[in-house]
């Protein structure tokens, strides 16, 4: 009994424990995308001293998938973790999942509109009188079914609520899902133009003008 009581406190007895281990794909071809995968993450189990297994760190792990070679359609790679390494005196029981589904699709590239999506009103007695879209497209890349049904692309809504001043906002584009984004990273900006009413002939005219 001392004997295991001792061991147990200096981390001898072997233990199990559970890692998160991130999917990463290499070698994807610059044709294609991939636009559905049957896991972002590979389990593992770990089977080793205490000290061995407060060595691991899972932030420097990742579970590579080389996928060179790719074509469009479904593809089915085996989940071998006998290539990470783990400390001395530990050992991988069992990783879950097993198989690791991928569908790609061709690349596919389109320039389009940015359509600007403004809400609320401005100042009283103010009215927006221009919108300015730099640049006024924007090339996109993608699965390219997703790609090519796309004419136009918003932007996130900006609020011109109170504005008295022409003003300028940098914005974000709401594209169609994670399978579409801009080829470009350069900010997409609005400028807004907002002027005031012209007076009536009626605010212009003193009271007794008005009256005569």
């Amino acid at each position: 009994m001392a004997l295991v009581l001792w061991s147990m406190a200096h981390g001898a007895t072997d233990i199990e424990r559970g890692y998160d281990i991130p999917v990463v794909f290499h070698g994807i071809s610059d044709k294609i995308v991939i636009t559905d995968q049957s896991a972002d993450l590979v389990n593992i189990r770990v089977l080793g001293s205490r000290a061995a297994l407060r060595n691991i760190s899972v932030s420097k792990m990742e579970y590579v998938v080389e996928v060179s070679g790719g074509k469009p359609g479904p593809a089915v790679y085996e989940v071998d973790v006998s290539r990470l390494e783990v400390p001395r005196g530990s050992r991988i029981v069992s990783r879950s999942p097993s198989l690791v589904e991928v569908r790609f699709e061709r690349r596919g590239r389109k320039s389009v509109r940015i359509r600007p999506d403004l809400e609320g009103e401005p100042a009283e007695g103010y009215i927006v009188t221009d919108v300015i879209v730099d640049p006024p497209r924007v090339w996109l890349v993608g699965a390219r079914s997703a790609v090519l049904r796309l004419s136009e692309v918003g932007t996130e809504v900006v609020d011109v609520t109170g504005l008295a001043e022409s003003a300028e906002r940098e914005v974000k584009l709401l594209l169609a899902g994670h399978n579409v984004w801009m080829e470009d990273q350069a900010p997409v900006r609005l400028r807004i133009a907002v002027e005031a009413l012209p007076a009536s002939e009626d605010e212009g005219q003193s009271p007794g003008a008005q009256r005569g």
